[in-house]
């Protein structure tokens, strides 16, 4: 199945080099790259992508506004592509619904995992920020906030397991390979752990178990 992909960025040189990535992988397809926000939302009605790589700073509509027009929509999936590596950037993006967060210094093979992670409904961030950024969140966010997201249901000790692990920036394979389970039992573990917080991905569960506490508890 095809990935079709949408960029969103106000340089040039940019746009073409993520092409160039993309489009050497079998499985991905770039159907535009656009120079700004408006754009970027004329090209998603026109090709329903399955995921837009978005940068921040843009003339016009910048990708935080982008972002927050297209929440809640099932397609496309936002990553967040940008050069600077600011804390309330990273928090405002995720919190208005994107799927990932990379700095442009980013690996190329780290790009094609985002693109692959954000179409099947998961997310990644970059691994220098991921766990001082969830930190940070958590420290800000107040007791009160952090009690109103009880789960539905409590969670099972091997969800709480994976729960630690994913708010360590621990990839599901990892997950798998530290707590001696198939990836296919963490991505099961992690769904119910999604339902149950009610939250949109990966990221907010990670968010979620810093404000709680969980992932400073022991295992």
């Amino acid at each position: 199945m095809t990935i079709r992909v949408i960029i969103a960025d106000d340089q040039e040189m940019v746009r073409t080099g993520f092409r160039m990535i993309l489009e050497s992988q079998p499985d991905i397809e770039v159907v535009a790259d656009v120079v700004d926000g408006e754009a970027a939302l004329a090209a998603v009605a026109e090709h329903r992508p399955d995921v837009l790589l978005l940068d921040i700073r843009m003339p016009g509509l910048d990708g935080l506004e982008v972002t927050r027009r297209l929440s809640g929509r099932e397609t496309p999936r936002i990553v967040i592509v940008t050069t600077f590596d600011l804390d309330e950037y990273v928090h405002a993006a995720l919190q208005g619904g994107a799927s990932g967060f990379l700095l442009k210094d980013a690996s190329p093979a780290m790009l094609v995992e985002a693109v692959r992670a954000a179409a099947v409904g998961d997310s990644l961030v970059s691994p220098a920020i991921t766990v001082r950024l969830l930190r940070e969140m958590a420290h800000r966010t107040p007791a009160a906030a952090a009690a109103s997201r009880r789960p539905a249901e409590p969670l099972t000790d091997r969800e709480r397991e994976v729960v630690r692990c994913l708010a360590r920036g621990l990839t599901n394979a990892e997950i798998a390979g530290e707590l001696f389970v198939s990836l296919s039992t963490v991505k099961t573990h992690l769904a119910n752990v999604q339902a149950k917080l009610d939250a949109r991905n990966r990221v907010e569960i990670a968010a979620w178990a810093w404000e709680s506490g969980l992932a400073g508890t022991p295992a």
